[in-house]
């Protein structure tokens, strides 16, 4: 009888934890501006779903961001509360310089070195879903996962996002739709669309108590073609439109959940690229083999966009860190290459960037890293792409979005500028859940 009563006991506390968490629904829209809602009508952007938000809720002026202010960093930094240089992802792509990697990034989730928001709502009690959330594949905590991966583009990608996913999930959403699951490569505000009906659908079927939902076009629209251009806002306009569907589905499921659309960065033209690799290559730094892959490296670059980590061979000679240093200054001191400033590590480290960095290189307006491009490529040449982030985040023009609504928030609250650090103990505080390690408090209403 005792032991009946303590079992009991037991569960009906867990029930009571369960009743008293908070759900919430947080979207990221990569690359989404500040100004593309603060400002949506002087840039000609109707945004009706995302402008619900100022009036209905609280939002931050700015957001600075994490170095660099990529994707992947700052997705994990929103859902750690940490900055790169403890949560362990400190770019998008791995660590490659054999270039034998594939061009692959830091999809797996076990690359987070500290607890995440997933985490803390499933210690919570809450039920947690994910749709294409950067670095989530096996992501712990996750009751239902739709991670983001990709490989070559090729059919077989399919199977690997079904293999990775909670067992039968995409089946069972691809019935539900009535649609097949956008692949992982898949870009476009098509692919966008797509998963937010998958998420919508999610949301329906199996009301998690904390649901994270990644759309991407913008980010992808912005590099093609640059910030404010046509193209880029009619993406925004139907991206707006999925979080209005978004939004619909959480209020019918929790009809009073917390609602949070987060960016990861901000963004800027550019019209060159500089290969670090090139210099490296004629200093001798970079060795290749007959066919033009690296055969050996004394110092490797790591491009991430508007910056590129510099990684020296061997950290503790400081002959080579100095001989490396001296080949930036000189590379800085002619401005056609674009560089504007270089840090070292200790300045790398005070910005919660990558520890295996010896300097970090911040590039120009207008100019950002190159990938490593082959034997010939040269040391400057026209962007590739015609908008870029990556930047060192002191620079206003990278700055992030933050609103939310629903209930306890605030209406018409203006938060000012804020730390993208802040932002994850802020989610876990609304769902009444433990975020361990967060580097800021969260943010006071």
């Amino acid at each position: 009888m005792k032991t009946a009563l303590l079992a009991l006991t037991a569960l009906s506390s867990l029930a009571a934890t369960a009743v008293r968490a908070e759900p919430v629904l947080l979207i990221s829209i990569d690359g989404l501006r500040p100004g593309d809602v603060l400002e949506a009508d002087q840039r000609g952007l109707k945004v009706p779903n995302l402008r619900k938000f100022l009036k209905e809720g609280a939002y931050a002026t700015a957001v600075k961001g994490v170095l660099p202010t990529v994707t992947y960093p700052s997705h994990t930094t929103l859902i750690t509360g940490v900055s790169p240089a403890r949560h362990g992802v400190v770019n998008n792509t791995a660590f490659d310089p054999a270039q034998t990697n594939q061009g692959g990034w830091y999809w797996y989730a076990s690359d987070i070195r500290v607890p995440t928001l997933w985490d803390a709502a499933a210690a919570k009690g809450l039920s947690v879903a994910n749709v294409h959330w950067p670095v989530s594949v096996g992501a712990k905590g996750v009751t239902w996962n739709l991670p983001q991966i990709w490989r070559t583009g090729h059919g077989d990608d399919a199977k690997l996002v079904a293999a990775l996913s909670t067992p039968d999930l995409v089946a069972e959403l691809e019935k539900a739709t009535g649609e097949t699951y956008a692949p992982g490569i898949d870009e476009s505000i098509a692919g966008d669309e797509n998963r937010g009906r998958f998420a919508a659908a999610l949301i329906a079927k199996r009301r998690p108590g904390f649901a994270t939902v990644y759309l991407t076009a913008l980010d992808h629209e912005q590099h093609v073609e640059g910030p404010d251009t046509p193209k880029a806002k009619v993406v925004l306009e139907r991206i707006d439109a999925v979080v209005g569907t978004l939004i619909a589905a959480e209020r019918k499921a929790h009809p009073d959940a917390v609602i949070a659309v987060v960016s990861d960065h901000g963004f800027a033209p550019i019209s060159t690229e500089t290969s670090l690799f090139r210099a490296f290559i004629d200093a001798g730094l970079i060795t290749l083999d007959s066919a033009g892959k690296v055969s050996g490296w004394e110092a490797m670059t790591w491009p991430s966009g508007g910056s590129a980590a510099v990684v020296v061979a061997r950290p503790g000679d400081a002959a080579l860190v100095r001989r490396v240093g001296d080949l930036l200054e000189r590379l800085k001191a002619d401005p056609g290459n674009g560089i504007a400033a270089i840090a070292d590590a200790a300045q790398t480290a005070k910005m919660g960037g990558n520890p295996q960095a010896s300097f970090y290189i911040d590039f120009a307006p207008g100019a950002s890293a190159s990938n490593y491009a082959g034997k010939d490529a040269p040391l400057v040449k026209p962007s590739t792409y015609k908008g870029t982030h990556g930047y060192f985040p002191a620079a206003a023009h990278l700055r992030s979005t933050f609103m939310l609504m629903g209930k306890g928030v605030p209406q018409g609250r203006v938060l000012g500028e804020i730390d993208m650090r802040a932002i994850a103990p802020t989610l876990a505080r609304i769902m009444k859940a433990r975020l361990d390690g967060a580097e800021v408090p969260a943010i006071a209403f």
